[in-house]
């Protein structure tokens, strides 16, 4: 009789999709679906459901977990918990930083081109407001997503209203030049998969209306400024996905309005294949670094 051990028995990877309750992610079937080709036992998981079990996925991806800006804390508590668990994408760390868009401070302040843009945190005098000449501003908190709290206006005193009620709430208030050049061009979108330019997106204004998000070709100097911007903001190979959102300024030159790298809309249906990139990039950081084949379970 043999005394070979058996080998060990092979399972498919795990993989959870983070999202919350109470939305609708049009990007989660496709991307399951495009790890279910690949052989990865991926389902949605919402981040705060006291019931889930962390440690029995190989990854975490963290994709529509949109309500994390009412439960900041308590998310960035959830990142680093999971992340002594198992494997966080994006990292912990990257959320931390980049979920306060105090972030554009200091990428402005290591020089890159980031829209104008005036702090006020509780207890700082905002005088610096009222005196600005740009004919509209733009006010929002610096934990925010999908324009929440944000107030567009030309009326100073509305604007100082707006910032003395999140200063008041304890909050960061930002202050920017409303840019007309946002309802001619759009915004541009630049999307990364697995740290590499995988498509882009002209995006129409989130406040006052405007056309329908289509697929762009970005200029020469638009993917410039978006690889300075990854590369000041992750080391190499850190990010699994990323969406620089740049505006041209009134002499033309891009600029960075937001770098998105914790839950942003990532327009794959705008790029056929991009739930297969998605994927593909996620099982490169699974245990041993494999990329699982159609019909292989990985280890």
């Amino acid at each position: 009789m043999s005394t070979a051990a058996h080998p060990p028995v092979r399972r498919p990877a795990r993989v959870a999709y983070a999202t919350c309750r109470g939305v609708e992610d049009v990007e989660e079937l496709p991307v399951l679906a495009a790890f279910a080709r690949l052989g990865v036992d991926a389902e949605a998981v919402h981040w705060n459901d006291p019931a889930a079990d962390w440690a029995r996925y190989d990854l975490v991806l963290v994709r529509s977990v949109w309500d994390y800006i009412l439960y900041h804390e308590e998310f960035l508590t959830w990142t680093r918990r999971v992340s002594a668990l198992t494997r966080l994408a994006n990292p912990a760390r990257v959320l931390e930083r980049n979920t306060d868009k105090t972030y554009l401070r200091g990428l402005a302040e290591a020089g890159l081109p980031v829209v104008p843009t005036l702090w006020v945190a509780p207890g700082d005098p905002a005088d610096a407001v009222a005196a600005v000449d740009w004919p509209e501003l733009v006010v929002k908190p610096t934990v925010s997503s999908g324009a929440r709290d944000t107030v567009r206006t030309a009326d100073r005193a509305e604007a100082l209203a707006q910032v003395a009620a999140l200063t008041g709430a304890g909050r960061t208030a930002m202050v920017q030049p409303y840019l007309p050049m946002v309802e001619e061009e759009g915004e541009t979108s630049l999307l990364y998969l697995g740290g590499e330019f995988s498509h882009a997106v002209r995006r129409g204004p989130m406040l006052g209306g405007g056309f329908e998000d289509v697929a762009r070709e970005p200029d020469a100097d638009q993917l410039a400024l978006a690889a300075r911007v990854l590369a000041a903001s992750a080391e190499p190979g850190e990010l699994l996905y990323a969406r620089v959102d740049l505006v041209r300024l009134a002499d033309g030159s891009p600029a960075l309005i937001e770098l998105e790298l914790t839950e942003p809309r990532l327009f794959l249906a705008l790029c056929p294949d991009g739930p297969a990139r998605l994927a593909a990039a996620a099982c490169a950081l699974l245990p041993g670094n494999t990329r699982p084949r159609p019909g292989v379970s990985p280890v």
